[in-house]
């Protein structure tokens, strides 16, 4: 069993203002465990809404748009380049490679874009993650944020080696992303193709959507409800307040110890 300080107990249960629920121990508002506890999507929104007011639901929202943008401008160009220099290679040197022509272009498409934006993606989790307890503070923005994962290791004097602190998680990160492009591409183009074969060339533009749309759908699906235990282990290593913990932490251990509690509380 798991024994914490009392007062590292209650640092965890500090309540926030603007929670109903609150009681007053000493000179702390603590919450009820329940309000720690959720139980589905929507119990998520309701609590957060609850606890920290709607607005805290857009949380994040400056760091989602500086990370959308660099992702997304290496991560598609770079998968069409590479998908079409693969399958032009395979068709004439190996025509039965090319089928994973998709598979292996997403991969390597998202290890670039995970690899080189993954400061902003440990800036957004961090934000997100970040529990408001006193009024009128305002959360962190996402340099902040950044700032304050590097302030431990400022006086040190390895700088260089101080920066990997922004990578924490990177691991995790590409064990996610990376299956999830091989999964979602190599999925999603032949289901698509597919699909738009039944449409015909003259096929108007809402059934080319909807073809598009269901192979999204149900290859994003999939890549998802894989890849989604990964993504709890890089969440669980990027809010991390101990950077040395967080920088010695292994995914594959961090998803151990996440099944040893499952199966501990079930």
């Amino acid at each position: 069993m798991l024994l914490m300080p009392s007062f590292q107990i209650l640092s965890e249960l500090r309540c926030s203002p603007s929670c109903t629920r609150g009681i007053i121990l000493g000179s702390e508002p603590i919450c009820p465990p329940d309000c720690f506890q959720y139980k589905g999507t929507v119990d998520v929104f309701l609590k957060v809404v609850r606890q920290e007011g709607f607005g805290r639901l857009w949380r994040g929202t400056n760091a989602g748009l500086a990370l959308a943008i660099p992702t997304v401008g290496i991560y598609l160009p770079c998968y069409d380049i590479f998908r079409n220099k693969i399958e032009d290679f395979t068709r004439s040197n190996a025509p039965g490679l090319t089928p994973y022509a998709p598979l292996v272009a997403g991969s390597v498409a998202r290890s670039l874009a995970c690899i080189a934006c993954s400061p902003i993606e440990l800036a957004r989790t961090r934000m997100q993650a970040y529990k408001e307890f006193q009024p009128g503070v305002k959360p962190p923005g996402m340099w902040k944020t950044l700032l304050g994962v590097l302030s431990p290791h400022a006086s040190s004097s390895q700088n260089v080696q101080n920066y990997r602190v922004l990578w924490t998680g990177v691991g995790a990160q590409l064990a996610r992303d990376v299956p999830f492009s091989a999964i979602c591409w190599s999925t999603l183009e032949p289901i698509r193709r597919k699909l738009l074969g039944l449409v015909a060339e003259d096929g108007d533009a809402a059934s080319v959507l909807g073809a598009n749309f269901a192979a999204g759908f149900v290859a994003g699906s999939l890549a998802a409800g894989v890849t989604c235990p990964l993504d709890v282990a890089k969440t669980r290593r990027q809010i991390e307040k101990d950077a040395q913990k967080a920088m010695r932490m292994t995914t594959r251990q961090t998803l151990v110890d996440i099944l040893r509690y499952v199966f501990h509380i079930l």
